[in-house]
């Protein structure tokens, strides 16, 4: 069989199998016995799973095959997100590094890390959170304990999976792991640092977070010192003023005493306020510094001048979190404030700035202002805390200016990413139409081929959702609801340049301009 049968073949068994799948879906289940129905079901799962498995083995062929690069992705992980539509790109990467033979720089086909697990789910027997429970003990092993034993215990792990749920592998895992290193002298430092990790969950509905992580002996002692001198009973307690700040070893031990018999905190809430204690000084201090890629170590908030008016709603903060407006008004209280204007109801700002290589600091400011607290590269959800000011209209090296109407926010990896060449990103400032001033990213294909412009809507839907609530309440106009809502961004310069330069040459000269809506 040649290579282009067998691409053939696998391309016509894939429509069969949607031809299939559309047949099951239309088929009904009301004649079918109760012993029968419980087979079609026993039978679907085990199908998804097999399924499951084989589609890793899918992307790993695009991969091998270099698909992504010639679809213009620099990376797998955009190629499965943005094109496979695949939602936990990171879950299934892991298991095809666990479960998939793969070639060797040599090019050898080497077999799966974990090929009992990897025979357990091409059978249907486990699925992905078994295999991933299993992954997350077997990583737990120390690097001390013999090769041999390590594989038996994939072997004896993929076993339980085929008749456990992934919360009994937990228990039993753990007593797998107290088997191998019962007095715990094979763990050594080597191990110790490979599992450290601290991690920070998104917010909730309620905007709290969850902390999550594994700390070393030297960091758990640090933070036992912390937690003995900044959470003490009356020390540091949110909405008591005469509570006192900071360590107890600086405050009157009376006061103290006093301070500690009104509160009624449990030790993990004492905790909580003497850890934001500690990052308030820290921030506050100056131990980070007068400066982090331009802006100010410190809190920086955006929030709509409707939500401070009405105090209802969140505002966003340049690192990314969300805080309510309660929180936002107590902070505005002792915080140094901004303006940033923006032209009518749309995302276009006026000039601010000077003619300079870098960003200033107001620039940055009006960024993150307009773009949101995220990289305006679509997808991307880096903070504006880590962003860089990007020439999106046109490089500076080509002529470009650093005027807030043409710089963007991009983070480092997608702003070393755009250039001409495929696999990378083209950028321009769209000019008509709902999104006007805002930055547009199209991805660069083979063949002179190019993606549609897209604009990165993380950080900018609550304005968004502001402004369709605005449009519903502002009565029709004829002439507007005539014009195309989406027209073709244009990416070059304006037609006459000398007058775009205008009104921030009189800025920068003192001038106090102001905009007229007639």
């Amino acid at each position: 069989m040649t290579s282009g049968e067998g691409g053939a073949e696998i391309v016509g068994l894939y429509r069969e199998l949607d031809e299939l799948v559309d047949r099951i879906v239309a088929a009904e289940s009301t004649s079918a016995s109760h012993d029968e129905v419980l087979a079609v079901a026993e039978s679907h799962e085990r199908s998804a799973r097999r399924l499951a498995y084989v589609g890793l083995r899918r992307v790993m062929d695009c991969s091998d095959r270099g698909v992504p690069e010639r679809e213009g992705f620099s990376r797998l992980t955009d190629f499965m997100v943005l094109h496979l539509r695949i939602t936990d790109p990171g879950r299934r990467r892991k298991l095809m590094a666990a479960l998939l033979s793969m070639y060797s720089l040599t090019g050898e086909l080497v077999d799966p890390k974990l090929p009992n697990l990897a025979a357990a789910f091409a059978e249907g027997a486990i699925g992905p959170e078994h295999v991933l429970t299993v992954i997350k003990i077997l990583d737990k092993i120390p690097t001390g304990v013999e090769p041999e034993l390590r594989d038996k215990a994939e072997e004896v792990m993929a076993g339980y999976a085929r008749d456990h749920e992934p919360k009994e592998l937990i228990v039993l895992g753990a007593e797998l792991l107290g088997h191998l290193d019962p007095d715990g002298t094979l763990t050594d430092d080597k191990d110790r640092a490979r599992r450290r990790s601290l991690e920070l969950s998104k917010q909730d509905a309620q905007l709290m977070s969850t902390l999550e992580g594994h700390l070393d002996p030297v960091t758990r002692a640090l933070l036992d010192v912390v937690f003995a001198a900044w959470a003490a009973p009356g020390m540091n307690m949110p909405g008591d003023p005469d509570s006192p700040q900071g360590s107890r070893d600086d405050v009157d031990i009376e006061v103290l005493k006093k301070a500690a018999e009104r509160d009624y905190r449990t030790p993990a809430q004492r905790n909580h306020d003497a850890l934001h204690a500690l990052l308030d000084a820290v921030v506050n201090g100056g131990v980070l510094g007068k400066s982090h890629r331009g802006l100010p170590p410190h809190l920086i908030i955006s929030i709509t001048d409707t939500a401070l008016r009405e105090q209802a709603g969140v505002a966003t903060t340049a690192s990314g979190a969300l805080l309510p407006i309660s929180d936002v008004i107590e902070l505005a209280a002792e915080a140094q404030q901004h303006l940033a204007v923006f032209s009518g109801h749309s995302a276009e700002p006026l000039y601010l700035g000077q003619a300079n290589r870098f960003a200033n600091q107001a620039q940055r400011f009006m960024l993150f202002a307009r773009d949101g607290a995220v990289c305006t590269c679509p997808n991307c959800t880096q903070p504006f805390t880590h962003l860089e000011a990007h020439h999106a209209e046109k490089d500076w090296a080509q002529g470009g200016f650093t005027d807030v109407i043409d710089l963007a926010g991009a983070c480092g990896k997608h702003n070393r990413m755009v250039g001409d060449k495929p696999g990378q990103w083209s950028t321009h400032i769209i000019k008509d139409g709902p999104d006007a001033g805002r930055p547009a990213w199209v991805r660069n294909g083979r063949d002179g081929r190019r993606g549609k412009p897209r604009v990165n809507r993380n950080g900018i839907v609550g304005a968004e959702l502001a402004s369709r609530l605005r449009e519903r309440d502002r009565p029709p106009d004829k002439e507007k609801n005539s014009r195309t809502v989406e027209s073709a961004p244009s990416t070059g310069p304006p037609v006459k340049p000398e007058e775009r330069r205008r009104v921030p040459r009189l800025i920068a000269s003192g001038w106090a301009v102001n905009t007229l809506e007639l």
